[in-house]
């Protein structure tokens, strides 16, 4: 087999295969006799036609199936050969058959960037203590505490702050209803009926809740606001608003005592002792999840300081394509709407940019080190993680398996294990430094 390199910009290199007729034929003669044991032809007996009646019949056929078979195996050991880093084949074309049946074809890669790992054993990292203080189990006690709390309605009085009160409101702007000026905003800014709003300084629209709190059980009054000129909907922004607000309902909040009945509520036939200890074995799991991941983030910094190269920018261009598409989503999953998402296009690019060169980067540094440690994926990883996803997704391993072997699914799967392993194999071998953190407020 001959192989020639010819390297071109942006990290490109063109393969040029051309194999030996000899080996061409014999490949050629496996299909081609497979083919003659069961072709039907016209006046022969199956499997008695002549090889030179199937070699024209079935030419295109026969051809096509030795271009399959030839193409991926050469196309491999021509990389072998050459010992290139192949990070992406972008296109195999200008396959030819020579009249002695050799065979030559030409193959577009991407070559991985070449690079010095850094020294990647015992990286130092700083991890916070993983010991659960009174006043955490307290903090989360009272969370729970809030979100078990009644709303009962406020007898004979007016709204005060820290008051739920029931609205219907209808927004103006420059005598124009809010949701003929801006109707690709978030309803909430045009208007509504029975809105809950929680009465708090800043709360909801500049200077709202202020201007409500006075205000008695069925009394309609006229709410000012003042759009500030940064403010994210540029119809509105600088722009004064006019609220016509009636409140239905007043609603005080009452929070639930700390007992053994509180505690049933939430975990019944449990005390409130048994409460706090099982918080405080929830927190203790959450700090062990915080704890990997601060040594994954830890790990990844320091190779990427420690390590300089150029991703190929035919892969920067499609990865920063795919984190697009997922920012895109991800804030339309949130509610943001798509003018909002074309006014900042140009900072949705630059972050998909940044993201995408970050994943590239460590994931090249991470399959070298991979590489160097011969972490393997084994078939058992694999069926491992099809079962996980088939259960994550409620469908069974069979036609998980199935749905990504048609989207060509696998070898993503499998490079994804890959990486998870070099991770775990980075962070069994740090030199550890704890650091206790106060706790967060």
């Amino acid at each position: 087999m001959k192989v020639q390199v010819e390297k071109k910009p942006e990290s490109v290199s063109t393969l040029k295969i051309e194999l030996p007729a000899e080996e061409v034929s014999k490949e050629w003669d496996t299909i081609a006799n497979s083919f003659a044991r069961f072709a039907k032809i016209p006046g022969y007996r199956p499997g008695k036609a002549p090889r030179a009646v199937i070699d024209k019949r079935f030419r295109k056929e026969i051809q096509d199936e030795v271009t399959k078979k030839l193409v991926s195996k050469s196309y491999r050991e021509a990389v072998e050969q050459k010992k290139l880093r192949v990070a992406s084949l972008t296109n195999v074309e200008d396959v030819e058959f020579g009249q002695d049946k050799s065979m030559k074809f030409q193959a577009t890669v991407v070559t991985a960037p070449e690079f010095k790992l850094p020294d990647y054993k015992n990286i130092s990292v700083q991890l916070p203590d993983t010991k659960v203080t009174e006043a955490e189990v307290d903090a989360t006690v009272e969370r729970l505490r809030d979100q078990a709390a009644d709303f009962v309605d406020a007898q004979d009085r007016p709204a005060q702050m820290e008051d739920f009160v029931v609205i219907d409101f209808d927004g103006t702007t420059e005598g124009k209803p809010i949701s003929e000026v801006a109707p690709n905003v978030s309803k909430n800014l045009h208007g509504g009926k029975k809105f809950w709003l929680r009465l708090a300084p800043d709360n909801f629209l500049p200077k709202f809740c202020e201007q409500v709190v006075g205000q008695k059980k069925e009394e309609t009054r006229t709410v000012t606001v003042d759009f500030a000129a940064d403010f994210m909907v540029k119809e509105l922004a600088g722009k004064p608003g006019s609220y016509s607000v009636t409140v239905r309902e007043i609603k005080q909040k009452v929070l639930p005592e700390v007992n053994d009945e509180f505690a049933a509520k939430l975990m019944p036939g449990k005390t409130l002792a048994d409460l706090r200890h099982t918080i405080e074995h929830d927190l203790e799991h959450e700090k062990e999840h915080q704890v990997d991941h601060a040594k994954e983030e830890q790990i990844i910094k320091y190779l990427h300081e420690k390590t300089k190269f150029d991703v190929p920018p035919p892969l920067l261009r499609n990865e920063t394509k795919r984190a697009l598409t997922e920012l895109v989503q991800r804030n339309r999953a949130r509610g943001i709407p798509d003018e909002m998402l074309k006014e900042k296009e140009k900072e949705l690019i630059e972050t998909a940019a940044s993201v995408a060169y970050h994943r590239l980067k460590t994931n090249f540094i991470l399959e070298r080190i991979a590489e160097q440690e011969k972490v393997e994926v084994t078939r058992e990883d694999v069926d491992h993680r099809i079962r996980h996803e088939a259960e994550h997704y409620n469908i069974s391993s069979d036609k998980m398996r199935k749905e990504l072997e048609e989207h060509d699914g696998l070898n993503s799967l499998a490079e994804q294990i890959l990486l998870g392993k070099t991770l775990d194999f980075l962070k069994a071998n740090v030199s550890v430094q704890p650091v206790s953190e106060e706790p967060k407020k």
